[in-house]
């Protein structure tokens, strides 16, 4: 089967899409307190490309209110291997030192690109990731399946077509040996929904845009559904 981008018609709508779900949020916001608890597990959430910890405050609120220690991955913006390293080695000695101080290994929570580093190094770090949560992340299909995939290349200063880009999502497609959720969108305008989930994993619909997923009230309770299965 073809992978493409998404239709065009989702693609236009990002943008008021995801300012209803802004909205919808600060309606849902006080019942959402309500959702499972966590004990203090560390959680670490991953920006989507060119954003930054500033993006995912709100998410971090969230997760902190039911009661996980929150941290953001403390790279500045996501501009690919130019952020975490050409290796991806800054990402994951943050992750490490993280699970060293908390005593415990690590959930991550991956945005869009994020998502994709997520997966990469719970790869690489066998011990060191508890679990990974994916969201709106392209990790099951090629770059070019996007509408963003020309953003990334101006970004990180990689191109889609270089072997080493292609084996990184190659890695981050392979099923993980740690418990896995893809929360993803049929309506996505930026990446198509059957990239953003695979074999392996457990699967979590929601309906939103991919501008401003992480303020959607309902990727915010698969999140939290998420970590605390």
């Amino acid at each position: 089967m073809a992978l493409n981008p998404p239709p065009w018609r989702y693609t236009l709508t990002e943008v008021p899409r995801g300012a209803a779900g802004m909205l919808r949020l600060a309606a849902d916001w006080r019942a959402m307190g309500e959702l499972p608890r966590g004990r203090g597990e560390p959680v670490m959430v991953l920006p989507g490309l060119f954003n930054s910890d500033r993006a995912n405050a709100v998410l971090r609120r969230h997760l902190r209110r039911l009661g996980y220690h929150v941290e953001g991955w403390g790279l500045g913006r996501n501009l690919g291997q130019r952020a975490i390293g050409a290796d991806g080695e800054r990402l994951f000695d943050r992750i490490e030192a993280m699970a060293e101080r908390r005593g415990a290994p690590v959930a991550l929570v991956g945005i869009s690109l994020g998502g994709l580093m997520a997966r990469i190094a719970a790869q690489r770090l066998p011990g060191r990731v508890a679990r990974v949560v994916t969201i709106s992340s392209p990790f099951a299909g090629p770059p070019d399946a996007t509408r963003v995939w020309r953003a990334y290349q101006a970004l990180s200063g990689a191109r889609i077509d270089d072997p080493e880009v292609r084996a990184l999502v190659e890695e981050a497609g392979r099923p993980l040996g740690v418990p896995t959720t893809a929360i993803w969108s049929a309506s996505d305008g930026l990446v198509g929904g059957p990239i953003c989930r695979g074999e392996g994993c457990d699967a979590v619909q929601v309906r939103s845009s991919h501008i401003w997923v992480q303020f959607n009230p309902d990727v915010l309770r698969a999140v939290a559904m998420a970590l605390a299965a």
